[in-house]
């Protein structure tokens, strides 16, 4: 489906309250968005579906306000993002625990092949929320500044700035956990 085809199923969602044409938005993008989340919350599933449950039904429920300047994509990346920052604000504030606090007491599946060779979700705990973000947009969604710049509300130097200073902790970090890169 192109950005054609998602305007189209957009409309119908608002003309007609067309409850399928928003259930195919929601199967080309709920792949994406799970795994972004799933990034977010350092491999929790339980709270990478809950939130993105809950983007969708604000997608749904907001679905009036998109105008079409940017890509349906982006605009739901920004649901997302802003889901997410919710959540922790939200915990943080109730528990005064941060995400790395609560991701420790999730177990891994042994068995997931990403856990394998090394543990993804532990070595992004080190970068804030913010680095983190711009980086699995970056890297795992291959998305442009640009459109990290829209989707976290930031300027495109402060986009290019998480991703360097994210990436450059991610390295040391690889670095000092004896992962050096062979040439």
């Amino acid at each position: 489906m192109s950005q054609a085809d998602d305007l189209l199923l957009v409309t119908r969602v608002v003309l007609f309250n067309d409850k399928r044409a928003f259930d195919s938005l929601v199967v080309k993008y709920q792949s994406a968005i799970r795994r972004f989340f799933m990034q977010l919350t350092l491999g929790n599933r339980e709270l990478s579906d809950d939130l993105s449950q809950e983007a969708f039904i604000k997608a749904y429920l907001h679905i009036t306000s998109f105008r079409g300047a940017a890509r349906f994509s982006t605009w739901l990346y920004r649901i997302s993002y802003n889901v997410f920052y919710d959540h922790t604000k939200k915990t943080n504030l109730e528990t005064g625990m941060n995400l790395a606090e609560l991701h420790t007491g999730y177990e891994h599946d042994p068995s997931d092949t990403i856990h394998k060779n090394m543990d993804i979700y532990d070595s992004l705990k080190i970068l804030r929320n913010e680095e983190k973000t711009a980086v699995l947009l970056f890297y795992m969604e291959d998305m442009t500044h640009e459109k990290i710049a829209h989707i976290m509300s930031c300027p495109l130097g402060t986009v290019k700035s998480y991703i360097l200073r994210g990436k450059e902790k991610l390295a040391t970090h690889f670095k000092n956990s004896g992962y050096e890169r062979s040439i």
